[in-house]
Order: structure tokens, then C-alpha cells, then sequence
């Protein structure tokens, strides 16, 4: 695979996982009808639906930030590891979408894993 591949098919998938933590945490901020309902079974408080939404709008944006990517795809990546395991035990009734995009945005973490130690 040639490297220019390599990088546009990187930042494609970058911008792809912007665009979704952007649309999902902007929905929560605003107070989605379907998120607030969300946020109401899983019993903890529409507090912490605005602190998932500001964690994914916050987390889009470090994606292109440099030195910052890591932060980013850290925080996303444990947002959808709970996601996934409030789905799982709570609110039904996939989990695949969360383990999904986890699965994506660990990949943004691996490649930028040299921040973590920087």
C-alpha cells in the first residue's frame, strides 16, 4: 500500500469518526429527544448525558489537533468501552455500533500512540 494511501485513507477515517462523535455528542448537548430518553434509562442523570457530549465534541476536535490526537482517541475509546457496556447490560439492544466505533478510533489511538509517552 503506498504511503499517500496510507495517509488520505487515515485522515478519511479521521474525519469519519469526527463527524459522528460531532453528530452523536452534539445531539446529547442539544437534548435529542432520543438521547434524553437515552440518558433517563440508564438512571444517572441528564448530567451525564451532557458530559458524554461535550467528551465526544471535545474528543472530535483533538483528533486533528497535533500532539493532542492520542487525548482524543483515548477519551473516545473509553466513552465507547461504556457505551458498549451500558448497552450490554442496561439499554440493549446492540452493542455492536459502540464496539465498532471503538474499534476505529483505537486504531487513531494506535497510530498516534507516540504521544502517549512524548
Amino acid at each position: 500500500m503506498t504511503t499517500s494511501l496510507k495517509k488520505y485513507g487515515f485522515w478519511a477515517l479521521k474525519g469519519l469518526l469526527a463527524a459522528v462523535f460531532l453528530s452523536a455528542g452534539g445531539a446529547k448537548l442539544v437534548g435529542a429527544p432520543m438521547m434524553v430518553q437515552t440518558f433517563e434509562a440508564l438512571g444517572i442523570g441528564q448530567w451525564f448525558r451532557y458530559l458524554t457530549g461535550l467528551i465526544e465534541v471535545v474528543s472530535a476536535v483533538l483528533l486533528f489537533i497535533p500532539g493532542k490526537q492520542a487525548i482524543g482517541a483515548g477519551l473516545l475509546v473509553g466513552t465507547m468501552i461504556g457505551a458498549a457496556a451500558a448497552h450490554l447490560f442496561i439499554l440493549g439492544p446492540s452493542v455492536v455500533p459502540a464496539l465498532v466505533l471503538g474499534g476505529l478510533t483505537a486504531i487513531v489511538l494506535f497510530v498516534h500512540r507516540d504521544q502517549i509517552t512524548a
